[in-house]
């Protein structure tokens, strides 16, 4: 798959989730929400398309994400360096989230800080 060529991964009555393929791994752009009905969903599919390699999620395109999203998203149970998911986009709330959270890690700003 070039990068041009999007497929779809996941997609809801509130989320569509697409993928495809980089240099640097799977990047897969998130539009709509996530919340606790689909954040489960999300990180199956997440998973799903890692094949052991970093994946990249643009955040932008969210319009509502919760705690439980942000969860699946910042992997905050494993040490920075072993996440294999790098944010992009990330919109001033989602930023202000994660800090409020403590799962803001300065270290991984080479996408965008989380």
């Amino acid at each position: 798959m070039n990068r041009l060529e999007e497929r779809l991964l996941y997609q809801d009555e509130q989320l569509k989730a697409t993928v495809c393929a980089a240099a640097e791994g799977p990047a897969v752009t998130l539009v709509g929400q996530v919340d606790a009905s689909n954040s489960y969903a999300l990180a199956v599919a997440l998973t799903g398309c890692s094949q052991g390699r970093q994946v990249v999620v643009d955040t932008g395109g969210l319009t509502f994400i919760d705690v439980s999203g942000l969860r699946v998203l910042a992997l905050p149970g494993l040490p920075p360096e072993q996440r294999w998911i790098r944010l992009r986009n990330l919109t001033s709330y989602q930023l202000r989230l994660l800090r409020l959270m403590g799962w803001h890690h300065e270290s991984r700003a080479h996408h965008l800080p989380i």
